[in-house]
């Protein structure tokens, strides 16, 4: 079982205080802490063992290669993917969405085609379709939500038609927390020989993710968000598709040779295996070594463990939110849907006053419309206030939270 006052213990930040408080970090859908297991590991390489990777004979080169393609078959094992093949390092969630769109998208997609988004999903999952629909041509339809603010399933089922090449969701909404059934979704996608690309962004840190069983195409997630360095991410890619698909960036590592043809007078390019065709110049090694730590410090815990955790903290959140009349929480309160986030309001304060009076005593809580001003829409309001939790966070704190707000 998780023990959240033991994990704390690796947590330096959560010994600081603000303003003579104690620190409580509820932002953690927009960012997790790092362990000091993560923080070491990246000092360690940086001190130790830091060269660029790949090519190099030399000592530090190999080492450092070593470490960069472990750190991709650790994620590999962790959402159960076939193997390293399927798993390219990005900068994180928007980066991978962006490489989708503009590989798969732009080769695939034309005029005839569309592509179903829809209005649960953060502006990183919606931008890059608009932008590139307007360049291809093709039709992008949006799937609202339910009056409980749920996905709605059966306008999904009827916005699929033979014309859908791509169906993108997000596993989890990062502002109500609700959890989509991707399993369901991408079997819909299927039928009708479409593509699904799911957004786990806030679902690969907090619930145990398999790629085979939920059978997605494409999966996106962020290290930032699950104890990992910043400007690390995944994209992971059914190993058929990558093999199809061409690459986003051009540079080093992602060619095998390069060769000048006279006749021609062109470059002739032959790609790199993968992942690497898809991973040009310079990665960010140390980000990588940190994600690979992260994910083993998660995979010692269990994600089981860390689900159920946050659930109980959820739980007990909402249950103690229910004892103040002027909050009102926003979404469904079904917790057999619904993971560590919890949005809500009080009444005749604006959210991001709201925000900064919990700052006052220490308490980190995210507030606007989190990227995701459709869905703000969608529920008739323009913000809202959101406390997210992860492994380290212990009902005391929630007791703390509840009882600032109440002052209000």
């Amino acid at each position: 079982m998780l023990n959240p006052y033991e994990i704390r213990r690796d947590f330096p930040i959560l010994r600081r205080k603000i303003g003579g408080n104690q620190l409580i970090y509820f932002d953690n859908a927009a960012s997790s802490q790092k362990p000091i297991q993560v923080l070491e590991a990246v000092k360690s390489f940086y001190e130790t063992s830091y060269a660029n990777v790949h090519r190099g004979v030399h000592t530090l080169s190999q080492e450092a290669s070593e470490l960069y393609e472990e750190a991709h078959r650790e994620v590999a094992e962790f959402i159960n993917a076939e193997g390293i093949e399927e798993i390219i390092f990005v900068r994180g969630t928007t980066e991978a969405i962006n490489l989708v769109a503009y590989t798969f998208g732009l080769k695939e997609l034309t005029s005839r085609d569309e592509v179903v988004v829809t209005l649960m999903d953060h502006h990183s999952n919606i931008v890059p379709w608009e932008i590139l629909s307007r360049i291809k041509g093709f039709r992008l339809r949006y799937v609202g939500l339910t009056e409980e603010g749920l996905l709605n399933y059966q306008a999904l089922s009827e916005t699929l038609t033979p014309k859908t090449r791509l169906v993108c969701i997000p596993h989890v909404s990062n502002v109500t927390g609700i959890i989509n059934d991707v399993r369901k979704i991408a079997r819909m996608a299927h039928e009708h020989e479409a593509l699904i690309f799911v957004d786990g962004a806030q679902s690969v840190p907090h619930m145990p993710v398999d790629v085979k069983a939920l059978d997605v195409d494409f999966l996106a997630f962020s290290g930032h968000k699950m104890l990992a360095p910043t400007g690390i991410g995944v994209l992971y890619c059914k190993r058929r598709l990558l093999e199809e698909m061409a690459p986003f960036h051009g540079g080093g590592s992602m060619i095998k040779q390069v060769t000048y043809d006279k006749e021609s007078e062109r470059c002739i390019i032959e790609w790199s295996g993968l992942p690497w065709k898809f991973e040009a110049g310079t990665p960010n090694i140390g980000g990588g070594i940190g994600l690979m730590k992260a994910v083993e410090y998660l995979r010692k815990i269990g994600m089981e463990n860390v689900e159920r955790h946050e659930k109980e903290l959820t739980r007990y959140a909402l249950e103690r939110l229910g004892e103040l009349e002027k909050v009102q929480v926003i979404g469904s309160q079904d917790i057999s849907i619904k993971s560590g986030i919890i949005p809500f309001l009080v009444e005749k304060f604006d959210s991001h006053d709201i925000a900064l009076f919990l700052d006052n005593f220490g308490i980190m809580v995210r507030s606007g419309f989190h990227c995701a001003q459709p869905l703000h829409q969608q529920l008739g309001i323009r913000h809202t206030v959101r406390a997210s939790f992860y492994i380290y966070n212990t009902q005391e704190e929630i007791d703390k939270f509840v009882q600032t707000l109440g002052q209000l």
